[in-house]
């Protein structure tokens, strides 16, 4: 799992942080349910930048329950739903993934119905029995090309999203231990962000040393803690981020 909700919230709120002063606003709305991670991020970092900030949470205040009341509720008020009840899948899509969860994903029994739930691409049954053949090159760890044509991170990131969908690359199906205590299943899908992941660890397998290679894996499962956790905006998080910098300075070349 490739962190694709956990890392869109800080960028988020941050932004509104930024709309709201500039709009004189002293309230900042969030749709996070009290049941889910997304009320802890959306609020740490409003907190980091607007501490004085009123946060409104009508999943949490108001009376409503379930997505089928929520559903009610837009009907009754003229608000635009582009789901049905059949179909309300909890989905969060960016560049980066789209997560599905709820339905009958809830009941661990099911196996998912990908044919009607991916978007992002095909199942690995699906797609065509052959292989792919992509070639990444990285400059100081970060990829600037795609078989050898040069792209910005948002081009690069959406090309690799349809190579990587179109083989059935990047589908995870598993269960989350969520910050207020539940677990949650979800189906994952982040082709291009599970092609660039591997690459880059290939790489970094020929040009890190046995030392720093070794201690850089602890690094990462303790970023991925802060970034699930909604802990973007700390002293820790850019810690590790500066340290993770210094790492990249030899991983250069192509995959």
């Amino acid at each position: 799992y490739l962190l694709g909700t956990s890392f869109a919230r800080p960028l988020i709120a941050k932004r509104l942080v930024e709309i709201a002063q500039a709009e004189g606003a002293d309230a900042i709305a969030h749709g996070a349910t009290g049941k889910g991670n997304d009320q802890v991020r959306f609020e740490l970092a409003i907190r980091a930048f607007a501490p004085e900030m009123t946060i409104i949470a009508p999943w949490r205040i108001w009376d409503l329950k379930s997505r089928d009341e929520e559903i009610d509720y837009a009907e009754a008020h003229d608000v635009p739903l582009n789901i049905t009840r059949q179909t309300n899948y909890s989905k969060d899509k960016n560049l980066w993934h789209l997560s599905h969860e709820g339905l009958d994903l809830e009941d661990p029994a099911n196996e998912p119905q990908y044919d009607k739930i991916l978007e992002l691409g095909v199942s690995p049954e699906k797609a065509p029995d052959k292989p792919a053949y992509v070639a990444l090159s990285f400059e100081k760890g970060v990829p600037v090309r795609l078989n050898g044509e040069k792209l910005g991170g948002v081009d690069l990131i959406a090309k690799l999203n349809r190579l990587g969908g179109e083989n059935g690359v990047g589908i995870a199906d598993l269960v989350e231990n969520r910050l207020v205590g539940m677990k949650s299943r979800g189906v994952y899908e982040t082709p291009g962000g599970t092609i660039l992941y591997h690459a880059h660890k290939k790489l970094e397998e020929l040009c890190l040393d046995r030392d720093t290679s070794h201690f850089k894996e602890g690094v990462a499962q303790k970023f991925a803690e802060l970034v699930y956790d909604g802990k973007w905006f700390t002293p820790l998080r850019e810690a590790l981020s500066a340290f993770v910098d210094s790492t990249q300075r030899n991983v250069t070349g192509e995959v």
